[in-house]
This record gives C-alpha cells, structure tokens and sequence, in this order.
C-alpha cells in the first residue's frame, strides 16, 4: 500500500518552492492540474501532490501537517526559509508539550493560508533559543 497527501490549492505551480522546502522534497512533475512531490531517497515516503482547484479554501484546515526537521537544520531555520517563500507564524511557539514529551511547534501558514506545524524534537533548541 502507498500513501500519497493531497493538498488543494489555487496556484499549485507557485506553492512547489514553499512546500519542496518544508517537506525536503523535490518537485518530479507536473502534470495538468498537478505539482508532484517526492522524497529523495526515503522509501515509504508518501508522495505530496499539489491540486490546483477553482473552490477557494474556506474555513480552518480540517488536517495539516506535522514536519519535523532534522536537527541540522533545526525550527528556526526552517521557519525563516518558509516565511522567505511567503509563509507566515500563526501564533507564538506552543510550548504545551514541552514538559510532558520535550517537543514544541511553531504553527505556520503557507501562500495560500494551509496549516503546517513546524515541530521541535526532544534534541532540538529549546524553544527560548527561538
């Protein structure tokens, strides 16, 4: 069984750099309608497609995404990567976990106003660091 994650957008051609940067993926193809997104060499990995739709996006993501980047490239790397790609930070870090599990997210939003959650692994920074 393969697992691919769909999202629905209104210019998928302009979000592959924005989610090519937040997944680590590379953009393999596009065809009518379709941005195609893949992982380099993670087997397993689902495949990303972009789906340009006439509908606008209405109301809050009923699903987002969580990307946890590896501790090389660290949340506030990542973070400042997609808001130069036209992301933005909904909110403050949430820190709610961070006691219980050492994890912590910071809540982002792409061109088009998808959710994302930016999250931070126990290892990572802590989130003052941010």
């Amino acid at each position: 069984m393969r697992l691919a994650v769909v999202l629905d957008c209104a210019d998928a051609p302009a979000l592959v750099p924005f989610w090519s940067a937040a997944l680590g993926y590379t953009h393999v193809a596009s065809v009518p309608g379709f941005e195609v997104l893949a992982a380099g060499d993670e087997p397993g990995s689902p495949t990303f497609l972009l789906q340009q739709v006439a509908e606008p996006r209405v109301g809050k993501n009923r699903m987002h995404l969580d990307v946890h980047p590896p501790l090389d490239l660290g949340v506030p790397a990542l973070v400042a990567r997609l808001e130069a790609l036209g992301g933005r930070r909904l909110g403050e870090p949430v820190t709610g976990l961070l006691e219980d599990l050492g994890i912590w997210w910071q809540t982002m939003a792409d061109p088009e106003g998808n959710e994302l959650d930016v999250v931070a692994d126990p290892g990572h920074p802590p989130v003052g660091a941010y």
